[in-house]
């Protein structure tokens, strides 16, 4: 647990007294709160390396940062494109966390020593494998690979689900038959095995004004934590049986770090959400993050007692469409979002107490849902140190990518 305390009036001072010389809208990151963060992943992954997930972070100088800290080893991109913009600009162990069909990409990995020897590809059906072969265009490199099987909790004969619909392989036998297919083939070596716990992970078990459906969430967590113990470590026997040489099974996220570690056959963790923490992490028991990634939103109207009126703020979360894939205003406390109009593409009003004593051109900061899709909206972050600006650094779209 962070021994940080929420201090709504001193954060609010400082992140103004940083950006005073700066027009909204921007985003920041409080590097005492990311650093903090990481060391708390570190602390609960209790020795087992973590390996820092892109997507939630998608900015150069911060997946960096956070490699250069003891702990953290590895990145779990998500496209090949990443992957290899990534391997170029120097990151040495880079894994695709998602099958890809970027013929071009895989073509140019087919044909460099140095991104074979980088870039680890995730394939979960031999369809993938065929695309690989006939998009190499005379490459000869051999393609690192790593398996990806499905950790779904399932119930009623398979009519019930817990957990993203991913890899269509679930049994440990099946698994083996497509890590004998890597290994038989020519051009390809099979380092690796991922299994992501998303029901686990990524489902907060502590959704303020929701009791029952959070004791319903524990329930099944529990249960599926003690199902994925016995079923991993089936999958894990399973590959090493075809290829012994296997160098890593990587599984979690931030929300399960400290359970997933626990399984002797998990070599590493992965984990990213919780270096910036956005607001659908504070949904966890287990654990508890300081806010790190903000943005900041100017008031330009005040349209009349109790409310305000910011410009822009339409940044909605990727998932099922719903209210806690909002945006959420964080600074000054006391305010929330109108609910006839939510958060606006080029306005969002905000309704509170709050709202009166904010004056046109003060600033209004709010927390993503998510955490590295922010960055989408953003070319760059301000890294806050205290309550100075000590760096600005890009975002992936600032460096002119968006990858997805």
């Amino acid at each position: 647990m962070s021994e940080h305390t929420f201090d709504p009036q001193g954060d609010k001072a400082r992140y103004d007294r940083a950006t005073a010389d700066l027009d909204a809208p921007l985003a920041v990151v409080d590097l005492r709160a990311f650093d903090a963060n990481a060391d708390d992943l570190v602390r609960r992954a209790r020795g087992k390396p973590v390996r820092v997930a892109s997507k939630s972070v998608r900015c150069r100088a911060l997946l960096e940062r956070v490699l250069r800290r003891e702990g953290f080893a590895g990145v779990l991109s998500y496209t090949l494109a990443e992957s290899l913009w990534l391997a170029r600009s120097g990151f040495a162990d880079v894994l695709v966390a998602y099958p890809s069909a970027d013929r071009a990409g895989f073509a140019e990995l087919a044909a460099d020593p140095a991104l074979a020897a980088a870039v680890t590809v995730m394939v979960d059906d031999v369809a993938q494998l065929d695309l690989i072969d006939a998009a190499r265009a005379g490459g000869r490199e051999e393609i690192r690979v790593c398996l990806e099987w499905d950790t779904a909790l399932r119930r009623l004969g398979g009519r019930v689900r817990f957990g993203a619909r991913r890899s269509p392989v679930s049994e440990p036998a099946q698994l083996a038959e497509l890590a004998r297919s890597v290994v038989r083939r020519p051009g390809f070596r099979l380092v690796g095995l991922m299994a992501y716990e998303s029901h686990v992970a990524g489902v907060g078990d502590a959704v303020a004004g929701r009791p029952v459906f959070s004791r319903a969430v524990r329930v099944m967590q529990a249960t599926a934590r003690r199902e994925l113990v016995v079923r991993r470590a089936q999958a894990v026997r399973a590959v090493r049986g075809v290829a012994p040489d296997l160098e890593f099974v990587n599984g979690g996220g931030t929300g399960s770090v400290q359970h997933t570690v626990a399984e002797k056959a998990v070599t590493e963790v992965a984990a990213g959400s919780g270096l910036y923490v956005p607001r659908l992490f504070d949904n966890y028991r287990s654990f508890t993050g300081r806010p790190a990634a903000l943005f900041a939103l100017p008031v330009v109207r005040r349209p009349g007692t109790g409310v305000v009126t910011v410009l822009g703020g339409g940044y909605p979360a990727s998932g099922a469409a719903g209210r806690d894939r909002l945006p959420v205003p964080h600074l000054p406390v006391g305010l929330r979002l109108d609910p006839q109009e939510g958060a606006g593409e080029v306005q969002t009003p905000l309704l509170g107490p709050a709202a009166d004593e904010l004056l046109v051109g003060d600033k209004v900061w709010f927390r993503h849902a998510k955490a590295g899709e922010l960055c989408e909206r953003f070319e760059a972050l301000r890294l806050i140190d205290g309550d100075r600006v000590v760096d600005t650094v890009p975002t992936y779209r600032g460096e002119g990518h968006t990858f997805l």
